[in-house]
């Protein structure tokens, strides 16, 4: 790999996704690695095995067939997808082949197969072939063809991991079937005197051996030749992986077994014996596992699974003067969509006709329905819920907002943290180290075993390559990020790159932006009392008809506010903006001034009633404002950015989790005091430009370590960057989502802490698995190898071995899965954590 390469140059290098199939094991991910690292032109190549993907960063063009062929020498093999086309212009089986040849000249295309009767062509390609290069291809050789509906990527995906998962349950009962009355014939006889003695006078010592023979024979080469069938090969090209340890170990124990009944001659006396049941019973047991497994790993992918079950199949689209029933595919941005209540909304869109509520809480989190009248904006995936809407189609198919969040989550789910490294490492040498110490084992026994000591060496050497296999390190780390992303996204908390996973919990300092990120981004009227012999209505009224006139947005938040309470409209004369001061005009017959204290006092009025409330005004960085009728002090009136109702409660969430909190804004110094007074933010850097927040945010990394930064808008996005986390709110822009590691999808803040706490979380489940992982590899390899025989005459069985071999990966995907219960601190009453229930 190219470890120089710059990591700024390296993110912007181009990267291919390849789906891996054959992998069951943390070796098999450094193999299909260390064989991709290997092509000239691969810059690095990371493989997840719980995703079955490899992500390969290349540093100039590789033929997609050369990446290929480097996972299948390895042994692993890249699964083609199936593309369909509608192809229009064929009229003769000269066509058939011309449209045959068009569509095998497309770069990854490795088949296709051409129906003139149906007028249909199936594609076997690569992921990285896409509709378009096909349709391409063929209008180049005269032909027009479309996409037809049907099972995407994702779906297919699932049917064949489910066809496997069925494969897998019907091997399980046949080798439990068969193995069964194997090892009550043998065992049973070793354990249950009366059992040996039926055995004896009904079929005889050495009839009970061929049967096992038959039945052991039949359990290794029909449900068990996946084993010998991947393993043996990757043994032959010097790449061990677990099928290569279970395949040595139950084929030594069978062919031990076959020589004693068959040529006992061959071997010395008194170590004539046969483990038939050992073999058996040891596929029997890895291929439970393995079915358990199968079953758990499908459940990781099942937040993926909710949100592509989200989107709507068909809707309903106004084309050519009527409405017509289309599928999503056929929908173009521009397009009017009517959805009644209780449907789910097509695409993303902004209302043009209509009021309802639209439940978002499978985008934000949010479980509070939002109202939606028109030209307010919706998302494609959500469900309507009380009126009819008509909405025109603004983005489509990949835009839309809902499959933005699915690849964002597969990407963070695909992605390798910082502490797989040392796993892959480890287990990089791990196999191979395992057969060594089989094979020193086997040795040690034979020499200075006790008699029979070839059958103590074989059992042990057996249970040493059994007990090994490193299933449960390769799938500690990816099953837990599978989980804990697929559980922030349900949170509305999106982890756009991995890695934030591992480094958020390391954050010691929250930053975060003012405007739009502590407080709704948006002046609104905060503040309005009256003097004595003036109503509310009356007065707001009036101010709202004069600062109709102006743009300014301490003017249109008076306006919006009088427009919100159904006051009525005046009309306006003889408006007057006065520089510094304020406006004056005449409304509804009154002469109305609104401007500053000094305005106030130029025109003789006297403040000290309002003395009080300007005080508190002030006091919390609120300017006032002041509204005169005919020559009378009517009102005090103050515009504000308000603090977002669920600020203070995740800034104390913030707290609990043992956080500095800083804020660093453009706004000015007494206004940012003052919202930090009231919020208990530790730390103020205010009156900084966009740089100056870069090097606020250093200067904080230095004073406390590591930062996550939280902004929305486009001045966010360098300190965003230069943070070690940063987080983006989603309602803000898109530059300054691009630039965040972690986006929130709501506006709420409490989803800072939340995914603090799931980072925390995540990586707390992380490593419990790779302690239990280890832990058992390391305390059992020895008891596997005898060192226990001596002292306590304790031994591992095989059968043992294997059992506990299948169940440490079924401990490791369970405890990943207690990620799925996870609860956000600010939804608990006690443990404010994020530990899972």
């Amino acid at each position: 790999m190219d470890d120089d390469i710059e990591p700024a140059v390296r993110d912007a290098l181009p990267t291919l996704t390849l789906p891996v199939q054959g992998m069951t094991c943390a070796s098999c991910v450094s193999h299909v690695e260390k064989a991709l690292a290997s092509v000239d032109g691969v810059s690095t190549a990371t493989v997840n095995l719980a995703t079955e993907q490899a992500t390969i960063v290349l540093h100039k063009p590789v033929p997609h067939t050369i990446l290929v062929e480097a996972i299948e020498d390895a042994g692993y093999e890249v699964p083609r997808r199936k593309l369909e086309l509608a192809v229009e212009g064929m009229t003769c089986a000269s066509c058939v082949a011309r449209v045959e040849k068009a569509l095998l000249t497309v770069p990854g295309v490795s088949g296709a197969s051409v129906n003139l009767a149906s007028e249909r062509a199936t594609v076997s390609a690569g992921a990285e072939v896409s509709a378009a290069d096909l349709k391409a291809a063929l209008a180049a050789a005269g032909y027009t063809a479309r996409a037809l509906e049907g099972t995407d990527h994702g779906e297919a995906h699932a049917t064949r991991k489910k066809a496997e998962q069925a494969a897998l349950a019907r091997d399980v009962s046949i080798a439990a079937a068969l193995t069964l009355p194997v090892f009550v014939l043998e065992m049973g006889s070793h354990l249950v005197p009366a059992v040996h003695d039926f055995v004896m006078s009904t079929i005889g010592m050495w009839e009970s051996w061929v049967l096992q023979f038959t039945l052991t024979t039949v359990v290794l080469f029909w449900p068990g030749l996946r084993f010998y069938r991947i393993g043996l090969p990757a043994l032959g090209r010097g790449a061990p992986d677990m099928n290569s340890l279970v395949a040595v170990g139950t084929l030594a124990a069978w062919s031990y077994s076959v020589v004693a009944t068959f040529m006992p001659q061959l071997l010395p006396a008194g170590t004539v014996n046969v483990y038939f049941e050992a073999a058996a019973v040891i596929v029997t047991l890895i291929l439970l596992g393995r079915y358990l497994e199968a079953r758990a790993k499908g459940r990781t992918s099942e937040a993926i699974k909710r949100l592509v079950g989200l989107q709507p199949k068909s809707a309903r689209v106004h084309r050519d003067g009527g409405i017509v029933e289309l599928p999503i595919s056929g929908i173009v941005t521009g397009d009017l969509i009517d959805v009644r209540p209780g449907e789910r909304i097509a695409v993303d869109g902004e209302v043009v006709e209509g009021a309802s509520f639209v439940d978002e809480s499978m985008i934000t989190g949010e479980p509070v329905p939002v109202e939606k009248r028109s030209g307010a904006t919706v998302v494609g995936g959500t469900v309507n819920q009380t009126g009819a809407l008509s909405f025109r189609a603004t983005a489509v198919g990949a835009d839309t907002m809902l499959a933005q969040i699915i690849r964002m989550v597969e990407e963070a789910q695909g992605s390798k943290l910082p502490i797989q490294a040392l796993v892959d490492r480890v287990t990089l040498w791990f196999v191979p180290a395992v057969m060594a110490v089989a094979a020193l084992t086997f040795i040690a026994w034979a020499l200075f075993g006790p008699d029979p000591a070839i059958t103590f060496a074989l059992v042990n050497a057996v249970a040493v390559l059994i007990i090994a296999c490193p299933c449960a390190m390769g799938l500690a780390t990816p099953t837990s990020i599978m989980v804990g992303s697929g559980r922030g996204a349900e949170m509305g908390v999106l982890f756009r790159k991995g890695e934030a996973l591992q480094s958020l919990k390391d954050a010691r300092v929250v930053a975060l932006d003012k405007t739009g990120t502590l407080t709704e981004g948006r002046p609104v009227l905060t503040d309005f009392e009256t003097a004595e012999g003036f109503t509310r209505a009356d007065v707001l009224a009036l101010v709202a008809a004069v600062e109709a006139k102006s743009e300014h947005p301490i003017a249109r938040a008076i306006v919006e506010a009088a427009q919100a309470e159904g006051l009525p409209a005046h009309g306006l004369a003889d408006f007057e903006s006065i520089t510094g001061y304020g406006v004056r005009a005449q409304a509804g017959g009154r002469r109305v001034e609104v401007g500053a204290d000094r305005f106030m006092a130029s025109l003789g009025l006297d403040l000290s009633v309002f003395a009080a409330t300007a005080a508190g005004l002030a006091e919390n960085g609120k300017t006032p404002l002041y509204a005169a009728l005919d020559g009378e002090l009517a009102a005090i009136i103050a515009v504000a950015d308000p603090i977002k109702p669920t600020t203070p409660d995740a800034i104390r969430a913030l707290h609990h989790l043992g956080l500095k909190v800083a804020m660093i804004t453009g706004d000015n110094q007494r206004t940012a005091e003052a919202i930090a007074r009231r919020l208990g933010i530790d730390e103020v850097v205010a009156e900084v430009l966009p740089e100056g927040k870069v090097a606020a945010v250093r200067t904080l990394k230095q004073t406390h370590g590591r930062l996550a930064f939280v902004g929305d808008g486009i001045n966010d996005a360098p300190a965003l960057a230069e943070a070690d986390v940063g987080i983006a709110i989603g309602t803000g822009t898109d530059i300054a989502i691009e630039a965040a590691d972690v986006v929130l999808m709501s506006g709420n803040l409490k989803g800072v802490p939340d995914a603090i706490a799931l980072s925390k979380a995540t990586i707390r489940n992380i490593r419990q698995n790779l302690f239990w992982a280890f832990a058992y590899n390391t305390a059992l390899i020895p008891v596997a190898a005898g060192v226990l025989y001596p002292a306590f005459g304790l031994l591992l069985s095989p059968v043992l071995a294997a059992g506990a071999m299948a169940m440490s990966s079924v401990f490791v995907l369970g405890n990943a899965l207690r990620l799925k219960r996870f609860r956000p601190p600010l939804s608990k009453s006690e443990t404010v954590e994020g530990e899972p229930a």
